[in-house]
């Protein structure tokens, strides 16, 4: 008796201790288990108040911290007067967890609880957002971060950067407009003067064929987004370019940048000026790293970057919406009172007929930037991704084998036995984040924008280049579950525009067969788009091994970007039984059509 007494006045002592140690801090909990509330509440974020849909009435929601090999308990209540749910994206978990209604579950009634119960076997940066009707677009999103067991990227500050799109209008009057005229947010289409302006540059000849062949597809080289800038506002962490998010950073310190796309339908291309960016990591899971000046987002994918700021310099988060139709921005500066100057947007990229395949894309050369463009313009983020001489930086070092000595990431399943997880508290995380952990020593500093060797334990090849295209992200470690596909499936991207209908292989969700394949089966899966629209193909519960050329280190992501007119192959194997969401990650094209149920079964009993 006397030592359980013993026993628990200790724990409460050190609970105490704990406590009093960190402090109390807004959007952060210290609990045994999770408690969500998601509400509607009224809000301002671009200068009026507006209807959201908010968890702990945060825009964006509390960003859940966790911890490699923890089991995680998280209770959500609904306040709405409808359906809700949260899915966990990019989490392996059972898939009766997996927050999606009608295919996991029946959704959280109002006034209901429902307690998601499963391990974390992986690390790296997430998201979690609402699976219900135009929730997510609402404001039911925010960050999930989950701590590796060891840190293959040691840093001295953490910060998310959440991107997103916030609607003016209610989206289902958005969703209607689209109905009635799919390029009614088009406001930039080609006018009369344009057209004289083609004739001037390309000829009468190849302007007529030009605008024969848009025409002939009943398609437009302006139209990249269904909707823009022009009924959105674009958001960092829920705050306009007006309302310019702030970090703050001590001079020396080496952070790691958490970008997450949690748009509803909207691409940015992200660049710091004067400050190169390492990427590490793609969706949650590490890669080789790359120097860039700049990348492109999908919708729902995640990217983690290094930077070294300069000690005396601000500098601006950049992210320009795919078609230029506006942007989001926060700054990086030592202190408030310095600020960087914010970019104007860049020119508009047009699609061409050889983005579409089409037969007469010989007639057609990708439009130039205008005379006086940046470097990083002079590259088509919309055509297919080609080879280019890359270039290595000049400090890194030439022991090309680390990158396989290197720890792989976890979150694989392992079949097919489960998984052990350790009950371990777990934390909600502020986004920004000083990381108590020692300073490396010998960590170089930016210099002239250059990132300088940061691993110093193994050199590495450090790659460099303008724009990070998929062809660059390379695994750190061999696959261990790698093998030859076992079949392929084939699946068009497919859409009517006149309708404003989205689909698979032209068969909207309502009237498709599950797509079904057995527990262990390695597939090919093919998707050739046939739209002029980039597609991010999101498989719930299992990873994509993107087919990009780099062998057994091929990148393993939970989204992949299809681009108008491009065939993009992803081996996906099936170690996770139960019925996944199959779909497109543009929120209005999902809720068209362009969605699947996949379904992994065990092979039936062979009769002898």
């Amino acid at each position: 008796m006397l030592n359980v007494i013993l026993r628990h006045y200790l724990f409460k002592t050190l609970c105490l201790l704990f406590i009093a140690g960190i402090g109390f801090k807004p959007g952060v909990l210290f609990a045994g288990e999770y408690n969500l509330v998601i509400d509607e509440k009224a809000i301002n974020v671009i200068g009026h108040t507006q209807k959201a849909y908010l968890a702990d009435d945060s825009l964006p929601a509390p960003t859940l911290h966790w911890q490699e090999g923890e089991s995680i308990t998280l209770n959500v209540t609904n306040r709405l007067k409808e359906t809700t749910s949260l899915h966990w994206h990019g989490i392996i978990l059972p898939y009766q967890m997996d927050g999606v209604p009608g295919i996991s579950f029946s959704g959280i009634k109002p006034g209901e609880t429902f307690t998601y119960r499963f391990p974390v076997n992986q690390s790296g940066t997430y998201w979690y957002h609402g699976h219900s009707g135009m929730q997510e677009q609402m404001g039911l999103y925010g960050a999930l971060i989950v701590d590796p067991a060891k840190e293959l990227h040691p840093v001295d500050r953490d910060i998310v950067i959440i991107l997103s799109d916030w609607p003016q209008a209610d989206p289902h009057r958005t969703m209607a407009r689209l109905k009635k005229q799919s390029d009614y947010y088009n406001f930039q289409k080609r006018t009369v003067p344009t057209f004289f302006e083609d004739i001037q540059n390309k000829g009468l000849s190849a302007t007529l064929s030009d605008r024969w062949d848009w025409g002939w597809m009943r398609m437009d080289p302006t139209d990249l987004a269904d909707v823009n800038g022009s009924t959105y506002r674009f958001l960092i962490n829920g705050q306009t370019p007006e309302a310019n998010w702030t970090a703050l950073f001590k001079p020396g310190e080496k952070i790691r940048l958490r970008f997450i796309n949690a748009s509803a339908m909207t691409y940015f291309d992200v660049r710091i000026p004067h400050l190169k960016m390492r990427v590490i990591e793609a969706d949650g899971q590490a890669v080789a790293p790359v120097d860039v000046d700049e990348f492109r987002i999908a919708v729902a994918e995640t990217y983690n970057v290094l930077v070294e700021p300069q000690p005396d310099q601000a500098y601006t988060l950049f992210a320009e919406a795919m078609d230029r139709s506006g942007y989001a921005r926060a700054t990086l500066t030592p202190h408030k009172a310095l600020q960087a100057e914010v970019p104007a947007l860049r020119p508009m990229t047009l699609l061409t007929l050889a983005d579409m395949g089409g037969e007469h894309a010989r007639h057609n050369d990708h439009q130039q930037p205008a005379d006086g463009a940046e470097p990083s313009q002079r590259h088509d983020l919309h055509q297919a991704e080609t080879p280019e001489p890359e270039k290595t930086d000049e400090h890194a070092g030439h022991d090309m084998g680390s990158m396989q000595r290197e720890p792989t990431q976890h979150g694989d399943h392992q079949m097919p036995v489960k998984a052990d997880a350790s009950e371990e508290n777990h934390d909600l995380h502020q986004t920004e984040t000083p990381i108590s952990e020692k300073v490396d020593e010998h960590a170089g500093h930016a210099m002239n924008g250059h990132l300088q060797p940061m691993n110093h334990q193994q050199p590495e090849l450090i790659v460099s280049t303008d724009v990070l295209k998929y062809e660059h992200l390379k695994a750190v470690s061999p696959h261990p579950e790698w093998g030859e596909p076992d079949r392929e499936i084939t699946l068009r991207l497919t859409g009517n525009m006149f309708r404003y209908i989205w689909s698979f292989d032209d068969i909207a969700y309502k009237d498709a067969e599950p797509i079904k394949v057995l527990f262990g089966e390695r597939i090919r899966f093919k998707y050739v788009n046939e739209t002029m629209m980039n597609h991010p193909i999101h498989i719930h519960g299992l990873w994509q091994y993107l087919v990009n050329g780099q062998g057994n280190y091929t990148p393993k992501k939970h989204v992949i970007n299809v681009k108008p007119g491009e065939t993009v192959e992803v081996d996906v194997i099936a170690d996770a039984l139960g019925d996944w969401a199959f779909h497109c990650h543009l929120l209005y094209h999902m809720d068209t059509g362009m969605f699947r149920k996949l379904t992994v079964e065990h092979a039936e009993a062979q009769v002898p």
